[in-house]
């Protein structure tokens, strides 16, 4: 839904069932990724009287294709961790990879083959082995330098020749591309990608530049790495939300 509709929906709320909405800014999805390769040997070995908990997981942590989520290959030879062992390793990462080391965003496009490991006849066991995973990829994460992916949006904007300076003026200003133009009639198709963050009122701003005479759509294209100066702003601000 647009910007307008959601003006319109807490005006009635206001209005018809007399609640006062609280709202704010759209929050944008951002994602980590790791931009580095990075190998490493996690153990866990608890004995809190009687039964104890061991695993250990060797592993090879790389950044993924982009769109390709989280990849896990099990690469072990000779029962170093059982084959009943390896499910809980991959859920224990993937459980983890929900929240990333920089600011708690979820982790995306890493690849992940698990390598070596050990286990205990006793104290092994499908949790001992999840936690161990969820550790591990937590601390190799760390390692692996994260970068911080924000969504790109693509753009196709409908304008009239005679303004068109000004909407490519507007668009370099959101950190816009513009990629092409297309002339039919007396007015131009710019095709342009921007990220999500700098979208928001946007049909307001167009509107306001064009007279009212521009028209736009926007679809999500793809994640991209957040400029570094960028990136400290939004995470300076996630720390200040979640303190």
């Amino acid at each position: 839904m647009g910007e307008l509709h959601l003006e319109i929906i807490i005006d009635r709320l206001r209005r018809e069932f007399k609640v006062e909405a609280s709202y704010g800014q759209p929050q944008v999805a951002y994602r980590e990724k790791p931009s580095k390769s990075v190998s490493h040997n996690e153990r866990l070995k608890k004995q809190p009287g009687g039964r104890g908990m061991f695993a250990e997981v060797e592993f090879e942590l790389a950044p993924g294709e982009p769109g390709t989520g989280y990849v896990f290959e099990n690469s072990t030879v000779g029962g170093s961790v059982p084959k009943e062992f390896v499910a809980s390793v991959k859920k224990g990462m993937n459980n983890a990879l929900a929240s990333g080391p920089l600011g708690g965003f979820p982790v995306v496009d890493i690849d992940v083959k698990l390598v070596d490991g050990s286990h205990h006849p006793v104290d092994s066991s499908g949790m001992a082995f999840e936690i161990c995973g969820s550790v591990g990829i937590k601390a190799a994460l760390k390692r692996a330098k994260p970068q911080l992916l924000e969504p790109k949006m693509k753009l196709e904007v409908t304008v009239p020749t005679e303004y068109l300076g000004d909407v490519i003026g507007d668009l370099n200003s959101r950190r816009g591309e513009v990629q092409g133009m297309d002339a039919r009639g007396e007015v131009q198709i710019v095709r342009a990608q921007a990220p999500l963050a700098s979208m928001f009122g946007y049909a307001t701003s167009l509107r306001s530049a064009t007279q009212g005479r521009a028209s736009y759509t926007m679809e999500f294209s793809h994640y991209a790495p957040v400029p570094s100066a960028i990136a400290l702003e939004v995470l300076a601000d996630r720390g200040n939300e979640t303190t």
